[in-house]
């Protein structure tokens, strides 16, 4: 019994010694698409390659990581079509649409890239026209996958599209350890060292058991 219970404890302390295991997936980085509907935003049903807005729509891009559409995170500043249309006359056979792109925080942005200002147009496009080519319009250079998923706006990010992020990766875009907890981290913990007591102790017990069985 003392031998089975020193082999199990062996067995959790090298496994505790092998480290954390591999970093778990927090999401994604991309571009979300967002319809305005009154005074909240609408995760899109579509992509802007198809939709079709109408005159007077105000629709919106955030750049962000998250897991799905349920915690993706909103486009922020105000989005009302008077404000960001007043400047855009109407036109017979034309359309306005107004567009608030938000290129997201530090947190968010991929490894050396910073996210410029978040910013909002008005686009006069043809009646036919989707919220692609109205974005296209206002917010050139934009970059798409081979599956028309929309990678960049106005050339952010440089590079990547849709790519995962894992949870240590999120973590270290806002946080840094500090000295002390480095220092804290640096050797074998007191657990360890215990542990390691505790397994010797065990050892010597089964062997004085074998002796004395032995013996007898």
């Amino acid at each position: 019994m003392i031998r089975r219970l020193a082999a199990l404890l062996v067995t959790s302390l090298v496994l505790g010694l092998a480290g954390p295991g591999p970093a778990q997936a927090a999401g994604y980085r991309y571009w979300s698409f967002w319809d305005r509907d009154g005074d909240r935003w609408v995760y899109a049903t579509e992509g802007p390659s198809t939709a079709r807005p109408a005159d007077g729509a105000v629709q919106g891009f955030r750049f962000a990581v998250s897991e799905d559409s349920g915690d993706a995170s909103r486009p922020r500043g105000a989005a009302s079509f008077e404000a960001i249309c007043a400047r855009t006359p109407a036109r017979d056979g034309m359309k306005r649409v107004a567009l608030v792109v938000d290129f997201g925080t530090p947190a968010d942005a991929p490894s050396g890239e910073t996210p410029p200002p978040a910013r909002t147009a008005c686009a006069r496009v043809r009646q036919d026209a989707t919220t692609a080519e109205a974005l296209a319009s206002t917010a050139k250079p934009l970059r798409y996958d081979p599956n028309a998923l929309l990678c960049a706006i106005s050339g952010y990010p440089e590079s990547g599209c849709g790519d995962q992020v894992t949870t240590t990766d999120k973590n270290n875009a806002s946080t840094e350890p500090s000295a002390s907890s480095a220092d804290e981290n640096s050797g074998p913990s007191v657990g360890v060292y215990a542990g390691g007591a505790l397994i010797a102790a065990l050892a010597a017990a089964a062997v004085w058991q074998a002796r004395r069985r032995r013996n007898v």
